[in-house]
């Protein structure tokens, strides 16, 4: 980690030391893009529900506490859901994303799948992290599995929950985690016994990828930095066409007619950087 202050964009490892990217249309455009409709209030809080409105999403900046996402199916739109999944506000984006995305598949293949799906050895959830090298220990009251530098874990809890408790947040059967010890640096992300374990599998495996991820230099935490691996982003190296285009741009800057006219053609992939949205943005689908 550089011991000058960070300047622009970086990439970082792994993902759970990497912080939130703080705005929601990631994790929304899935919704979106499958026909769920959003509403927004005076306050930047996003809504977001299915076509059939069994399926509920809210982005809550401003909400009640610490949480930032709420995703729960209802079988009774009007009942209380039958789960729910949670997403603190310094959970990485890319988690959140990863999980509306399986839901949306999984909702496109058959809505009602979400509510009735059978039930999925949890084990399937726990597996992307095994293979990722994470270590396990298995206990009579729960299954936790710890990332190799100790910085991210799950916890399943075993046993009879009850529902009631477990949609408060008294009590949870699936406990995400990552980061240094801290408010502003840990995250935090819980599923309810019924939530599709295929959804959470999405989720871990999503947990377990040691590729790079995009931020801008403040949202990474500060008490993650010296435990993450961040490298800068290095500025596009021109293509002989770009040093063309700038030669005859100075040409005409100075009146000179340029010799010739370069061809129309379109960069090399490689030297164009991806445009991020500007720090702060508020999420797409607002009303």
């Amino acid at each position: 980690m550089p011991s000058h202050p960070l300047d622009g964009d970086i990439h970082v490892t792994p993902l759970y030391l990497a912080g939130s990217t703080t705005i929601g249309d990631p994790a929304l455009r899935p919704l979106l893009d499958h026909g769920f409709t959003a509403q927004d209030d005076d306050l930047a809080n996003v809504y977001v529900s299915s076509p059939d409105q069994h399926v509920r999403l809210g982005f809550l900046p401003e909400g009640p506490d610490n949480t930032l996402w709420k995703v729960a199916a209802h079988s009774d739109p009007f009942g209380p859901p039958d789960w729910l999944a949670t997403f603190d506000a310094n959970t990485p984006t890319e988690l959140v994303t990863a999980f509306t995305s399986a839901l949306v598949t999984a909702y496109a293949e058959t809505p009602d799948t979400l509510l009735t799906a059978p039930l999925r050895p949890a084990e399937n959830g726990f597996l992307p992290l095994e293979v990722a090298g994470w270590k396990r220990g298995d206990y009579r009251p729960a299954t936790l599995l710890t990332a190799p530098d100790g910085l991210a874990g799950l916890t399943y809890r075993k046993g009879v929950l009850d529902r009631h408790a477990e949609l408060h947040r008294d009590q949870n059967r699936w406990l995400l985690w990552g980061g240094q010890d801290g408010y502003s640096s840990r995250w935090y992300a819980t599923f309810t016994t019924a939530v599709p374990v295929d959804l959470i599998a999405a989720t871990t495996t999503r947990l377990a990828d040691l590729s790079p991820v995009l931020r801008y230099e403040i949202e990474v935490p500060e008490r993650n930095r010296s435990a993450a691996r961040i490298r800068r982003v290095s500025p596009p190296v021109p293509t002989p066409l770009d040093v063309r285009r700038a030669a005859a741009a100075r040409a005409r800057s100075h009146g000179a007619r340029p010799v010739g006219r370069a061809p129309a053609a379109p960069r090399s992939p490689s030297a164009v950087l991806p445009v991020r949205p500007a720090h702060g943005q508020v999420a797409a689908g607002r009303s």
